[in-house]
């Protein structure tokens, strides 16, 4: 079975953008076209810390290349305050025809590059032929940061991003970290008010309080397009309010996500209007001048996918470790047995 540890997940993202978002874009088709199997997301939640869980996503996605596997990743928000990362994450891919594990990847950066990419490429559809200059990034974090290297594709016209935290000065130094690697971008800081005042925003918080009502910011660009990525931060009256576009709307719509409210608030479902598949690739925009929320569940296609484009580099590169003994080994047939048989 193959290894893949962090460093080697990290050198063989390196550069990897545009293929990450060809294989989110190709694996969203498939889904799209009852070309995969992704069962409910079995959710486990210690009673310690509060607000802690891991997540197990299994998935098959088929297609000129089918995979097999699952994703296991934790989110313990209480590590962010010991210097830690929240989320943690191990993607294990399985051979079609054994069923054996193949290789094993760190995941966590596997996951944050499946969501970013799945909102850029949301962002671009939702927005058509539009040019978009303007990004607002509410919560200066891994996933955010991730989300801009997307967006800077999706969004080639790109050139100013106002960014928001909660945590005194981290939106200041992500903003300095930013710089040297956007240089043709301008950064600069704000409250949510400025942030909301972008033509995309990217919505990546810890926050699950439903805290924010988008009719408390009038002055909101038309068409805008936010992406929804906490999945718990906006209000019921804002999704009621929006043109709401999901990935799956059987994954979207439960485990008490924005969505879900809306939807045990006023008993159904007709609010969400469209899913990922069906607008990509669109060159107009939705027929709409409100708002446009992208709300993503996360499915595990979509790790399946980034996972083998890495193993594919990794490969090429020389990355990652050859480890035995993560078979059951070869079942040795006696007489006995099939003297039994007949």
């Amino acid at each position: 079975m193959k290894i893949l540890g962090r460093d080697d997940v990290k050198a063989a993202l390196t550069g990897l953008e545009p293929t990450v978002l060809d294989a989110v874009r190709t694996a969203y088709v498939l889904h799209g076209q009852g070309h995969s199997q992704v069962p409910f997301s079995s959710f486990l939640r210690p009673p310690q810390p509060t607000g802690s869980r891991i997540i197990s996503l299994p998935a098959y996605l088929g297609g000129p290349e089918p995979v097999m596997g699952l994703k296991w990743i934790s989110s313990f928000p209480a590590n962010v305050e010991k210097g830690l990362q929240r989320a943690s994450s191990v993607q294990i891919l399985n051979d079609l025809g054994t069923g054996y594990p193949v290789a094993l990847l760190e995941g966590s950066q596997i996951s944050a590059s499946r969501t970013a990419a799945s909102a850029a490429l949301a962002a671009g559809a939702l927005h058509g032929d539009r040019r978009v200059r303007t990004a607002g990034l509410i919560g200066c974090g891994t996933i955010n940061q991730r989300v801009l290297a997307f967006l800077a594709l999706t969004h080639p016209e790109l050139d100013t991003v106002v960014l928001q935290d909660v945590v005194p000065g981290r939106a200041e130094v992500f903003a300095a970290e930013l710089e040297s690697e956007y240089p043709r971008i301008t950064f600069r800081t704000g409250d949510v008010a400025d942030a909301l005042g972008a033509e995309t925003v990217s919505i990546a918080t810890t926050d699950s309080t439903y805290w924010l009502d988008l009719a408390e910011y009038p002055n909101r660009p038309s068409g805008q397009v936010i992406l929804h990525l906490s999945l718990r931060d906006l209000s019921t009256g804002s999704i009621l309010d929006a043109y709401n576009v999901v990935d799956d709307i059987e994954h979207a719509v439960r485990e008490q996500t924005s969505l879900h409210k809306a939807e045990q608030q006023v008993g159904h479902r007709e609010f969400v209007h469209a899913e990922i598949a069906s607008v990509l690739g669109c060159t107009e925009p939705p027929a709409t001048t409100g708002t446009v929320v992208f709300s993503p569940f996360g499915l595990g296609v979509l790790d399946l996918a980034v996972a083998q484009a890495v193993l594919k580099a990794a490969t090429a590169a020389g990355l990652g470790t050859e480890a035995e003994g993560f078979d059951p080994g070869s079942h040795r047939v006696t007489a006995a047995m099939l003297g039994s048989a007949a």
